[in-house]
């Protein structure tokens, strides 16, 4: 039974990976967004730069991952011999 609710947060497929990628962008615009009212001029710039920055370096692993765990399934299943 926790196998089968781990499955669900698993990404899967590229198009799961993207919708997760861009709910951490709104959240990281949202934050970015609070952090240019609390502090104005160049440090909520800054901060501002800092979240959505942390998106790209998340959305990249994020895909990383997924093309990186393909090739490692494609592998044993070539590499399993045949029943």
């Amino acid at each position: 039974m926790l196998r089968k609710i781990g499955r669900l947060f698993v990404i899967k497929t590229r198009f799961e990976a993207f919708v997760i990628i861009y709910a951490l962008a709104l959240g990281a615009t949202s934050r970015g967004a609070a952090y240019l009212e609390q502090y104005p001029g160049w440090g909520g710039q800054l901060l501002f730069l800092a979240t959505t920055g942390a998106v790209f370096l998340a959305g990249a692993k994020i895909l990383d991952c997924l093309k990186y765990e393909k090739a490692e399934r494609e592998r044993q299943a070539s590499s399993d011999p045949m029943p």
